[in-house]
């Protein structure tokens, strides 16, 4: 499988870390992805994480604006001025920095939400409630 899908809801431990799924984890190897961009979602709390091809997708998205535009600065402000590199330690743990915790509100614990060619990181109640409102608007069902 070369695409994140589910999702999992993981304790970060005394030292400030969280272990990534392991089938989270298996999607980066077999893409060969060993740098980690992560970027403030544009809509939601959330971390969006992919490798540099996420990175690469959203300046082809800039470049295609004229570079003095107000779109372009805005675009680059957002995909660069909100995004970081991080890589993974050797047991596949990743540091819950200030940058996570900062813009999701993230405390004890964590949720992986898989995106297809990147994954997420949530405050685990947010994604619940998202998740919830989503199915909502997509199907006209009460959340639940």
């Amino acid at each position: 499988m070369n695409r994140f899908l589910s999702n999992a809801t993981n304790r970060i431990d005394a030292k400030g870390r969280v272990s990534v799924p392991a089938s989270f984890r298996s999607v980066l190897v077999a893409r060969e992805i060993q740098e980690l961009y992560c970027l403030q979602d544009f809509v939601y709390p959330a971390i969006s994480v992919g490798g540099p091809d996420l990175l690469d997708r959203y300046e082809r998205q800039i470049a295609a604006f004229d570079p003095f535009s107000p779109e372009a600065n805005r675009m680059s402000l957002l995909v660069h001025g909100g995004g970081v590199f991080m890589r993974l330690d050797a047991e596949g743990r990743l540091m819950v920095t200030d940058f996570i915790r900062d813009f999701t509100g993230i405390t004890s614990e964590i949720t992986f939400v898989g995106r297809s060619d990147h994954f997420q990181l949530w405050r685990p109640q947010a994604f619940l409630d998202a998740q919830a409102a989503a199915r909502e608007g997509r199907f006209g069902l009460p959340p639940a």
